[in-house]
């Protein structure tokens, strides 16, 4: 299997690091007995973004008493999550988490890990089929919205651009573009989208590239919306190259190590995260939850968050944190180890 386990604690990770994202109002629960196994299936791993992600799910798993780890595919390949969840399934976990890089094609292997009396929870997959809960920090469409806000201001609301995502498979960076182009076509009539998206936000090189071939083809492009955390780091790289900094907008969430001397340069305008660290904490404590048969219930404060909004009917739970990332925030944010 094309898999690798990391197992490390950065220092970023500590609790105490999440300052300006932390409320902690709510007193973890914690593991009783033999420890529950809990893990993740990132997307890919060894980028910045999952990293991060992984450091929580470590703080998480040492917070709670947990048995808490990471799966990170060597690809955004959908084949190689289904391989990592059937191995999980052989080693009988208590809780499997994922954040899909097809949401469909895991739809037979995570009902196999429920029949086998796995719980399961997605992440970035809003209706994830074979999931008891998916988490999310925003809707994909306030984000959407969010990100073409940014880029109608940052490019005039005029001009031609494009639309990048993590692939054409993911479902919430699908979702985000609609909303996106919706929001467009309803309130800047000045600007339009040149082709249809690109899925390659999950490749700095292959972003790099398509902006590249992009900006060659079309004089009038003003703009890159990119979704998938290294798609606005290959687009600034591209509008650096071709010296267009000052009349090409990147906009697009981005893990801030990676994207800071492009938002310093003005390559990259701004993006909107949520905070990965947190993100990989939220999955272990829910997890556990679901393991020792906790409610999850609408309203109930969790740790660094507060108020969740909980959606049964749905099998949604919502955990409003998003940051702005800009020349205002990007050294604080650094600092955090995102």
């Amino acid at each position: 299997m094309n898999v690798s386990r990391r197992g490390f604690l950065g220092a970023a990770a500590s609790l105490t690091a999440l300052a300006p994202f932390a409320s902690s109002r709510f007193s973890p629960v914690f593991a009783e007995g033999a420890p529950k196994k809990i893990a993740i299936v990132a997307k890919i791993g060894g980028i910045p973004w999952f990293n991060a992600m992984e450091r929580g799910i470590q703080s998480a798993g040492k917070e709670t008493g947990c048995n808490a780890w990471m799966i990170g595919p060597t690809q955004a390949d959908a084949a190689q999550q289904v391989s990592a969840i059937e191995d999980l399934i052989a080693r009988k976990v208590d809780v499997i988490g994922v954040v899909p890089n097809d949401a469909s094609s895991l739809v037979p292997v995570l009902q196999r890990a429920r029949a086998a009396g796995i719980h399961v929870i997605s992440h970035e997959s809003p209706g994830q089929q074979g999931a008891e809960w998916d988490l999310e920090f925003t809707t994909p469409a306030a984000d959407g919205e969010r990100h073409m806000e940014a880029l109608a201001k940052a490019s005039g609301g005029k001009g031609g651009y494009i639309i990048i995502v993590g692939s054409l498979t993911v479902p919430q960076h699908k979702m985000r573009a609609d909303a996106a182009i919706a929001l467009q076509k309803a309130k800047y009539p000045d600007m339009h989208l040149i082709g249809d998206r690109f899925g390659c936000g999950e490749s700095v090189d292959d972003s790099y590239r398509t902006v590249m071939d992009q900006l060659r083809a079309h004089p009038d492009l003003t703009g890159v919306l990119a979704f998938g955390s290294q798609g606005p780091i290959g687009a600034a790289r591209a509008v650096d190259a071709r010296g267009k900094i000052k009349t090409v907008s990147v906009v697009g969430p981005f893990s801030p190590g990676q994207g800071a001397k492009y938002v310093r340069s003005g390559a990259i305008r701004c993006g909107y995260i949520w905070n990965p660290l947190l993100a990989g904490q939220t999955l272990v404590r829910l997890g556990l939850m679901l393991a020792t048969d906790k409610p999850i219930t609408n309203g109930m404060d969790m740790t660094d968050i507060g108020a969740l909004q909980v959606d049964p009917a749905q099998h949604s739970i919502l955990a409003p944190k998003m940051q702005i990332i800009d020349r205002s925030t990007i050294a604080e944010l650094v600092a955090l180890g995102l």
